[in-house]
């Protein structure tokens, strides 16, 4: 996985979350509960063109209620 900038790397792990929360039949402020993060913060990672950087704790907690695996945030669809 390369990525140009942040901005790109940012896109695709909040597409990725997206995703995965709508497969999981989840709405953002169940998620956001079930993570212990703010339903905002939640939505401006989900949100294109987001600059919102997060940590990797947040993003593990994501991947642990979503049973995914982490790295499964960094893959680009094409």
């Amino acid at each position: 996985m390369h990525f140009k900038n942040d901005t790109d790397l940012y896109r695709v792990i909040g597409t990725n979350i997206k995703y995965y929360r709508e497969h999981a039949k989840l709405t953002q402020a169940q998620l956001a509960e079930l993570t212990k993060i703010s339903i905002s913060y939640l939505s401006k990672i989900e949100a294109t063109g987001c600059n919102k950087s997060l940590s990797i704790s947040v993003l593990n907690q994501i991947a642990n209620v979503l049973d995914v695996e982490i790295s499964e945030f960094f893959k680009e669809v094409e």
